[in-house]
C-alpha cells in the first residue's frame, strides 16, 4: 500500500531547507566581508603603533615648528604615550578577537566544529601576520612621519569611541605597574648618549660618515669626560718670564718660544701672576704713551685663571670664554703649578692636533703594526692608533708615564718593555724625560714572546 503526504506538508518541509541554504551563503559573504574589514583595521592599529612610537620627539617638535598639518595632533597624542599605547592595543585586540571569532563561526558551518576551529586558527594567524602585522609595520617604518600624521585623526576618533574601555585598562595597567615596581615609562624623552654613539659607529661602518668625521664626533663625546691634566702643557715644557724681566727680554722669549702669550711669575713658577701678550709688549714699547725707560712688565700683565688639574675641560672652556681668557694655570692639590692649558689645547681635543711649522706628528704611523709617539701623548690616543688596550692609571695618562710606571725607575734609550702583545722601545730621552717611544703590536705572539711577556709583567723592562 503506497504511503503519501499531503502537498501542504511537503511544502512546509522543503521551504526551511531552501531558507537554510540562503542563510549559510549570506553568513559566509557577510563573514568574509567582515574579516576583510577587520584585517584592514588590524593593519591600521599595528602600523599606528610603529609610526607613533618610532617618531623621535625632537623630529616631531621640528614638524610642529614647521607648521606641518596634523603634527600638532600627533604631538597631543604622544604627550600621553601610555594612553596612546592602551588605545592602540585595545583597538587591535578587539579587532583580532572579533576576526578570529567570525572566521571560526563561518568555517564551522562548512567544515564542522573541530576542523573549522583548526582552519580558523591557522588561517587567521597567517593572514594577520602577513596583512595585519608584517606589511603594515614595514610600511610604517619607511613612512613614519607621513603615516603618523595620516592616522592621527582616526586614532583620536578611536579614543573617543572606546573611551570607557581605554580609561579602564589605562587605570588597571598603571595599578599593575605599581604592584610590579615598573615605572610604566613607554618611551624616553630623547635619544640617549649611548644611542647617539652607536649611530656614529654604525654610520662609520656603513660609509655614511668619513673616518675624519667619525673621529671628530667621537672626540666631542669624549670631551666632557676629559680633565685638564690630560691636555695641559706640563710644567717642564712651560715658557715663562719673571716679573722683574724687561720688555725686550719678554718679547725675545715670546719670539724664541713661538708663543703669543706667556705666563709671568714672581719668585718661581708656583707664583704665576698672570700672562702677557706679545702684541701688548710691542705696542706699548713702540707706540705707548709711557716712556720706554719707565715701562715695566708688571704694567702689561693680564689676569689669568688658576684651576685644579682635575677640572673638566668643558667646564673650563665655558669659564674661559665667559672671562675672555685664553690661558689658565693648572695647579695640584698643594697649590703647586703643574702646567698650563690654553683654549687651543682644548679645541685640539675635538679637531685633533694642530701642528706648528716644523713640529712632529704626535703619533707617526710607521707601518700597520708600528707607531712612533711622543712621550706626552695620551695612552688613549695610542690605543686608538694601534687598536690596543694599554691601561691608564691614576698616576699617569701619557705613554711616558706608562713606561715609568712599568719600569719603576728612570729608563734609558734603547730599553724595551713588552706588555700584552705590544713591545715598547724607548727611542729618545732628554735628561730624565722620555721624548719618543716606538710601539710594535705583535701579530701572533709566539711561545718565546709569551715568555718575554711573562718576564716583562714581573720585571717591567727588558
Amino acid at each position: 500500500m503506497a504511503f503519501s503526504l499531503p502537498l501542504e506538508i511537503v511544502l512546509v518541509y522543503e521551504v526551511p531547507v531552501v531558507g537554510l541554504e540562503v542563510a549559510e551563503s549570506t553568513v559566509t559573504i557577510f563573514g568574509a566581508v567582515a574579516v576583510a574589514v577587520l584585517i584592514a583595521l588590524s593593519g591600521f592599529f599595528s602600523s599606528s603603533e610603529i609610526a607613533m612610537f618610532n617618531l623621535p620627539k625632537h623630529r616631531l617638535e621640528g614638524m610642529v615648528e614647521d607648521d606641518i598639518a596634523g603634527a600638532e595632533l600627533v604631538k597631543k597624542l604622544k604627550d600621553d604615550p601610555h594612553r596612546l599605547l592602551v588605545t592602540i592595543l585595545v583597538g587591535n585586540n578587539i579587532v583580532n578577537i572579533a576576526m578570529s571569532s567570525i572566521a571560526t563561526a563561518v568555517l564551522s558551518i562548512h567544515f564542522g566544529g573541530l576542523l573549522g576551529v583548526i582552519l580558523a586558527t591557522f588561517g587567521i594567524t597567517a593572514i594577520v601576520l602577513l596583512f595585519g602585522e608584517s606589511v603594515p609595520k614595514s610600511y610604517a617604518v619607511e613612512n613614519t612621519e607621513s603615516w603618523a600624521i595620516r592616522i592621527s585623526k582616526p586614532l583620536k576618533g578611536t579614543e573617543y569611541l572606546l573611551f570607557p574601555l581605554i580609561v579602564l585598562f589605562d587605570y588597571l595597567t598603571r595599578q599593575v605597574n605599581k604592584l610590579t615596581g615598573s615605572t610604566g615609562a613607554i618611551e624616553s624623552p630623547y635619544v640617549t648618549r649611548d644611542e647617539i654613539q652607536e649611530m656614529i659607529e654604525s654610520g662609520e661602518r656603513e660609509g655614511v660618515l668619513e673616518e675624519e668625521e667619525h673621529e671628530m664626533l667621537t672626540r666631542i663625546f669624549r670631551f666632557n669626560n676629559t680633565i685638564v691634566k690630560e691636555v695641559m702643557t706640563p710644567r717642564l715644557d712651560m715658557t715663562a718670564v719673571p716679573k722683574d724681566a724687561g720688555i725686550d727680554e719678554a718679547i725675545e722669549t715670546c719670539i724664541q718660544s713661538g708663543h703669543a702669550r706667556i705666563p709671568v711669575y714672581e719668585g718661581s713658577l708656583d707664583n704665576v701672576q698672570g700672562v702677557v701678550h706679545i702684541r701688548d709688549l710691542v705696542r706699548d714699547l713702540n707706540y705707548g704713551e709711557t716712556e720706554t725707560e719707565d715701562l715695566e712688565l708688571a704694567d702689561l700683565i693680564q689676569p689669568t685663571l688658576h684651576v685644579p688639574e682635575s677640572k673638566n675641560i668643558d667646564e673650563l672652556l665655558t669659564e674661559m670664554r665667559e672671562n675672555r681668557m685664553h690661558m689658565a694655570i693648572v695647579i695640584d692639590e698643594f697649590g703647586t703649578t703643574e702646567g698650563l692649558v690654553t683654549v687651543e689645547d682644548m679645541i685640539e681635543e675635538i679637531v685633533g692636533e694642530i701642528l706648528k711649522t716644523g713640529e712632529d706628528e704626535p703619533v707617526e704611523e710607521l707601518d700597520e703594526r708600528t707607531v712612533l709617539v711622543r712621550g706626552e701623548v695620551n695612552i688613549e690616543d695610542v690605543n686608538e692608533a694601534l687598536e690596543i688596550d694599554l691601561p691608564e692609571g691614576e698616576e699617569f695618562e701619557t705613554i711616558a708615564g706608562f713606561i715609568f710606571n712599568r719600569a719603576g725607575r728612570l729608563v734609558e734609550e734603547g730599553e724595551e718593555i713588552t706588555y700584552d702583545g705590544v713591545r715598547i722601545t724607548v727611542e729618545s730621552v732628554e735628561n730624565t724625560r722620555i721624548m719618543k717611544a716606538r710601539l710594535h703590536k705583535f701579530e701572533v705572539p709566539s711561545e718565546d714572546e709569551s715568555d718575554v711577556d711573562d718576564d716583562a709583567t714581573d720585571d717591567g723592562v727588558e
